[in-house]
């Protein structure tokens, strides 16, 4: 019997992607369809589920569902015209990849009805649901995005905006929101601002996004990102949003590098920073850091198509010429394959194939964005290497990965990260390259600039957490020593 191999299951040596959001208040606007192009733009953030929540003042209207946005509306949106829409594509970083934690939530409560669409990771969930079920609250899903619902519904303030500031002082931990009420809109952003969220204007209302490329496509002008800690509050009728901080307290900002270096689409601006640029910078790194390839190696190629960028940028530093020497079968999403070495090594080809002519021969610099655990390099060296390359430097555009995240990637377990285990010549064997080199950790700050790599999380690369998990008392010796990090299977 065979196994379907995906092609998340594919490309399994990279980080998870995490979860896009998006939402839209216009009185005149097809809103939920708005929130449909804005979701397509994100789809990258996930694939296993998607929905979205329409609301007109007096109903809410919402439809989810597993799967890619096309599968979950295949048969059309939700009906409800409404005024305003909120909607989300889910990747599971924390609880099961199951109908029931597919998004947004939705629940009626006496202050009327909520929607509520989440991309991130909490840290204090655990205690969270504690709380919330001593007092009598009860869960329907494995989701921490209940319990935010649960916290905030249980404020006890009146108006949306204060139930949401005094709920958030409540929560720890990475969070995006789009939160749909009867007669608002409101975008939250945690105050290390982990995730991404950025605003936009459309011509009599405004939109909200995980990126900037999702307002693009729903043809909403950008604006601004939401600021670490800010609540944004946005009613029908096109005036200003009112914008207020729900911590006064230290909002140092903490974005995700991993943003720049895999995760967002290189048309997005995040926090002020091109993706696309990043990238392009990241590979001059490498370039700088490498200047012995320079006179070795006859081309530079990408693992398509996360490297690409970043080999480009290569290219243009250090003169080697770029070229396409894989290529990349863009219809094999989904790959039946039997459950063998052999037989999966035949699924690698069916996915990727060297162009023999760029390869025979030659000495070859290829890069990719990273390596988690090292499954997917070796066969893609092998690949190059069966094609006659007579060299194959292998090059990586972040360093390496040696701490798991907390705050919604899924880099699994520490002793799972290949880099945290093994030293970089055990590495260069397992994968069969020539060499293996990383930008380093400076080099990387470098390309995000002395100004904004002050606000970026590194922990992944240095174990330099800003915010410990408040409900894994353990973890500080857990990451240090390689034991389980449970923010995976839990919560979300």
């Amino acid at each position: 019997m065979g196994d379907f191999v995906e092609e998340r299951e594919f490309y399994s040596d990279k980080p998870g992607e995490e979860c896009g959001i998006f939402g839209v208040i216009s009185a005149n606007e097809p809103v939920a369809y708005l929130t449909y192009l804005g979701l397509f733009a994100l789809q990258h953030r996930g694939q296993e589920s998607a929905g979205i929540a329409v609301g007109d003042g007096r109903a809410m209207d919402t439809k989810r569902g597993m799967g890619l946005l096309t599968d979950v509306f295949r048969n059309g949106l939700p009906e409800l015209k409404g005024d305003k829409a909120i909607g989300h594509v889910r990747y599971s970083t924390a609880g099961a990849s199951i109908p029931v934690n597919t998004q947004p939530l939705m629940v009626s409560f006496s202050g009327g009805n909520l929607a509520l669409a989440h991309n991130g990771n909490l840290t204090n969930v655990n205690a969270l649901k504690r709380e919330l079920a001593d007092k009598g609250a009860f869960f329907h899903t494995s989701m921490d995005t209940e319990a935010l619902v649960a916290v905030i519904i249980s404020a006890e303030k009146q108006a949306i905006g204060e139930k949401i500031a005094e709920s958030m002082k409540k929560v720890e931990g990475a969070f995006s929101l789009a939160l749909l009420t009867d007669d608002k809109l409101v975008a939250v952003r945690d105050k290390f601002g982990f995730r991404p969220l950025c605003i936009g204007r459309l011509a009599d209302g405004w939109a909200v996004a995980s990126e900037s490329c999702a307002l693009d496509a729903a043809g909403a002008k950008f604006v601004r990102d939401v600021e670490p800690g800010e609540v944004v509050v946005f009613t029908r009728g096109g005036q200003r949003p009112e914008s207020f901080f729900y911590d006064k307290g230290i909002n140092k900002a903490a974005h995700c590098v991993f943003e720049y270096i895999y995760f967002a689409r290189t048309d997005s601006i995040i926090d002020g920073r091109s993706v696309y640029l990043s990238r392009i910078a990241m590979g001059r790194e490498l370039a700088r850091e490498n200047p012995d390839l320079k006179e070795r190696v006859d081309a530079v190629f990408s693992v398509p198509d996360s490297g690409t960028t970043a080999a480009i940028g290569f290219g243009m530093e250090s003169g080697v010429p770029f070229l396409e020497g894989l290529n990349k079968n863009r219809y094999v999403g989904r790959t039946f394959i039997q459950p063998t070495q052999q037989k999966r090594d035949v699924g690698v080809r069916m996915k990727l194939n060297p162009v023999r002519p760029l390869v025979e021969g030659k000495a070859i610099a290829i890069v990719d964005d990273s390596i988690v655990r090292g499954t997917t390099s070796g066969k893609i060296l092998k690949l190059l290497r069966d094609a006659g390359a007579r060299e194959l430097h292998m090059l990586i555009s972040s360093p390496p990965i040696l701490y798991p995240c907390y705050y919604g990637i899924d880099t699994a377990v520490r002793k799972e990260l290949i880099s945290a285990t093994h030293t970089g010549e055990e590495i260069r064997q397992y994968i069969g390259a020539d060499s293996l080199r990383f930008v380093s950790l400076a080099g990387l700050r470098r390309a995000l600039d002395a100004g904004a790599s002050g606000t970026m999380c590194y922990a992944c690369f240095n174990g330099e957490y800003p915010l410990w998990p408040q409900d894994q008392p353990g973890s500080r010796q857990a990451a240090e020593s390689g034991e389980m990090c449970q923010c995976r299977g839990e919560g979300k």
